[in-house]
């Protein structure tokens, strides 16, 4: 990718979610810091929720209540003290839980902002069990877009809800990986049972129930071998399979040993919202796909081209077994999941337009208000 700086710098406080350890934070944010920088703006980063955080509850699932605290006060005091900004870069919100009044309170003397969704994080709020909670934060996220300078979100689904909250500008941004770490493809050598893999953390692992029956009658079968990279040996302890830590540095060479990357999702408000990163992880590794066709899926595998659609048990036999006994369908599925990935998902396509979108936020022009400035895979916006 072509650098070119700029003489007038920009400063940007990024206020993330998580550190590194946490995905949404380290692929919606991290990873650009280079390009941006490159690009005169420089970013000093914030997360709220230290990798301790993450890995207490990917161990235990426990939420440590003392670090969550002390999050919240730091980040508190970091707002009532800002330096000079030009700009705040925010992950979904600035203190979770919390009513809007909170947040209003906090940005009242604060430079403009950008808000960004990767998940539907207002169901969490909108769609909870408890009628307080609805009543408190069910429209929280709604006056948070309302108030920014503008919202990214990282699928059309996401897009809809900020449009209807009265953003001002609405940006669809796909997740995207940094194409430099995955090389050129490889395929496997073929010998032995097929390789069905996934590659997620301990609570997305929960997705692999749904598919159950069809992965262990395939595996029974003697056929096929399953690979679980990032989840517990609690989480769906019926499936045989061999279970890997993930690791940032280790994750494109797990992959590349799968001969299928499968992603099983609900269909619910949820995940209608999530933004199918680990397809554009396997395709990146030129490995075809099964998917369930909710949300974003539909978008980015394209039925009996890169991969299939499968809803059923039946439906997730049947499109294993298809992959199994074809490794040439599974070769050139494989090769135009790359192609799409290159086309749609990778940092150099996408960097240039959170640059302009950050610039114009700090900088403004005269935007019409609700416009959506791009359109997600499928040319929707």
């Amino acid at each position: 990718m072509q650098h070119i700086v700029s003489h007038k710098r920009m400063r940007v406080l990024l206020l993330s979610r998580y550190a590194r350890l946490g995905s949404s934070s380290r692929l919606r944010y991290y990873q650009f810091l280079p390009e941006l920088a490159a690009h005169g703006i420089d970013v000093d980063v914030s997360p709220l929720l230290p990798d301790s955080y993450l890995s207490s509850l990917y161990r235990s699932g426990e939420r440590p209540l003392s670090m969550v605290m002390r999050a919240y006060l730091t980040r508190i005091v970091q707002m009532l003290a800002l330096r000079r900004h030009d700009l705040l870069w925010i992950e979904k919100e600035l203190l979770p839980w919390l009513p809007y009044g909170f947040e209003r309170l906090l940005l009242k003397w604060a430079p403009p902002y950008v808000i960004d969704y990767d998940d539907a994080w207002f169901h969490v709020y909108d769609s909870h069990p408890q009628r307080f909670v609805r009543a408190l934060l069910g429209h929280k996220l709604d006056r948070i877009m309302q108030q920014a300078a503008a919202v990214t979100v990282g699928n059309s689904y996401l897009a809809a809800r900020a449009l209807a909250a009265g953003a001002g500008r609405v940006e669809v941004l796909p997740t995207v990986i940094d194409l430099s770490r995955y090389g050129a493809p490889q395929d496997t050598d073929g010998s032995g049972p097929l390789t069905i893999g996934w590659i997620g953390s301990p609570v997305t692992a929960r997705y692999l129930g749904l598919v159950l029956d069809p992965l262990r009658r395939v595996c029974s079968e003697g056929s096929a071998r399953l690979v679980l990279v990032g989840a517990n040996d609690n989480v769906v302890p019926e499936l045989d399979a061999a279970r890997l830590g993930w690791s940032e540095e280790t994750e494109v060479e797990e992959i590349r040993t799968f001969d299928i990357g499968i992603m099983p999702l609900s269909n619910t408000h949820w995940e209608r919202g999530k933004c199918g990163y680990k397809l554009i992880q396997y395709m990146a590794c030129a490995k075809p796909v099964i998917a369930s066709p909710v949300g974003v899926n539909r978008d980015i595998v394209e039925h009996g081209v890169n991969g299939f659609l499968a809803e059923t048990p039946e439906e997730w036999y049947r499109a294993v077994q298809t992959l199994r006994a074809d490794p040439a369908l599974r070769h050139t599925m494989g090769m135009a999941g790359r192609a799409k990935v290159e086309r749609l998902f990778t940092l150099e396509r996408v960097a240039p337009r959170l640059i302009g979108v950050l610039k114009d936020a700090a900088f403004p022009a005269t935007q019409p208000a609700g416009l959506v400035l791009s359109a997600g895979p499928s040319g929707r916006p």
